[in-house]
């Protein structure tokens, strides 16, 4: 199994309009950071978690030529925005595509494209079939097993998913006792950690820390990274050793 993370950023992306910083000025590519999203690909199968607002950009970026499903964590636009560019999918592979998402998300996937369920569809729009997620079972896509896993992110539950030795949360500042021994013994453990101030629906970089301690994995790699957080090289420095932060184009394998 092959990770790469599309994009590691917060809400508005890295850099953010307007904004002169260090961190959204640097030239370093690794600060760049489109918003949060990752492709699982095995021999067989290609999965994104997330299609937010450059989902057709991270596409192209990683050459993901084949797609045969998006899973999504929740109904926020910066997770969601980009599913109309499924429509280029639907064409090259002659099907709808397959989206799994819990029934609260849907009801948000519908009211932002009512176009798509239209019962008398405009010639052109995007064609999904539509799965919902129940977080209390897993569910399969292809030969790949997704547990999710319930966090909340403020009062919003929003799920994460582990996937054989892979755990991918995003969007939490709580994971409940019974729900973050899912993560545990994954070889690679990914989680949000938006910047060192208190934040009311996200991880701070010291409480992402302390989680990725108590789920001991192999490696551990932060995303959901805001310019709050600093220059990607120096706050890197900075972290306990198998510690990271991730950075958009970074590949694991698995």
């Amino acid at each position: 199994m092959k990770i790469t993370f599309l994009g590691t950023g917060t809400s508005q992306g890295i850099p953010l309009i307007g904004c002169t910083c260090a961190v959204c000025t640097s030239t370093d590519k690794k600060n760049n950071r489109l918003r949060s999203s990752v492709w699982i690909e095995t021999e067989n199968t290609s999965v994104v978690i997330d299609s937010g607002p450059d989902f057709r950009y991270q596409m192209l970026r990683a050459k993901v030529n084949k797609l045969d499903a998006i899973v999504f964590t929740h109904g926020h636009k910066d997770h969601l925005a980009g599913l109309d560019d499924v429509r280029a999918y639907n064409y090259l592979q002659k099907k709808p595509m397959d989206v799994y998402a819990t029934a609260h998300t849907q009801v948000t996937i519908k009211r932002e494209f009512p176009y798509i369920f239209d019962e008398h569809n405009y010639p052109g729009v995007p064609q999904v079939n539509l799965h919902t997620i129940n977080s209390q079972d897993p569910f399969t896509i292809n030969e790949l097993t997704f547990t999710p896993i319930r966090v909340m992110h403020y009062q919003l539950e929003v799920l994460g998913f582990r996937i054989g030795d892979f755990t991918y949360i995003t969007d939490a500042n709580y994971i409940a006792p019974h729900e973050l021994v899912k993560a545990k013994g994954s070889k690679v453990f990914v989680l949000n950690a938006l910047r060192h101030e208190t934040h009311i629906s996200h991880y701070t970089l010291a409480e992402a820390i302390e989680i990725a301690q108590l789920v001991g994995a192999d490696e551990t790699y932060f995303t959901h990274i805001s310019h709050q957080l600093g220059l990607h090289n120096e706050v890197e420095a900075s972290l306990p050793e198998h510690i990271h932060l991730a950075y958009d184009r970074l590949t694991i394998n698995l």
